[in-house]
């Protein structure tokens, strides 16, 4: 199998197993947890955020790099996958928030990486990533917790972890050098 399809499959892996990872770290992980709420992790000076935060800013780069490497079908059904595996395995507390959250950031991030792609990798990951953690967090907890007080904290963890990730995508960059 050629490299650019290696790479793909192996991030279609880390983006599908983000899911439940993210959600059970929303649950279990973090600095303080609380009986109905999310555990929290502190994402910047006295900002805070569910725990699960980096871990879905890593998977709307995942998602990019799989359609990248492997095209815009395998791309899709690994957002219809993932949605899936969001309803089938978050905690029920949150089940319709976190798969309607992933299904609608993840094709927000489709739409805007997509024609992007082709003028500069680097700038249509953190452009479709933008856009999609926003989408994800203004879902996530308006349907999860019915507040946007974590809001900030959420946009700021996905971001680090968008910004984390860009030399990871020059990497992809330099080795799948035309998308699918």
């Amino acid at each position: 199998m050629e490299r650019s399809r290696r790479i793909g499959f192996a991030c279609l892996l880390g983006f599908l197993g983000s899911i439940p990872l993210a959600n059970w770290m929303i649950g279990h992980v973090g600095t303080v947890c609380s009986l109905h709420g999310p555990c929290l992790v502190p994402v910047a000076p006295g900002l805070m955020a569910p725990s699960g935060v980096a871990i879905a800013g890593f998977a709307l780069v995942l998602r990019d790099v799989v359609q990248r490497c492997l095209g815009a079908r395998w791309s899709l059904l690994a957002v219809l996958g993932g949605t899936l595996l969001s309803a089938l395995l978050a905690d029920p507390h949150v089940v319709v928030a976190s798969a309607l959250a992933f299904l609608l950031s993840e094709l927000a991030d489709f739409a805007v990486y997509t024609p992007l792609q082709r003028r500069g990798l680097v700038s249509a990951v953190v452009a479709s990533a933008s856009l999609g953690l926003v989408v994800d967090s203004l879902v996530f907890l308006t349907v999860a917790f019915g507040s946007l007080a974590y809001l900030p904290g959420q946009i700021v963890g996905k971001a680090w972890a968008v910004a984390i990730s860009v030399p990871l995508v020059r990497l992809v960059r330099r080795f799948t050098p035309q998308p699918a």
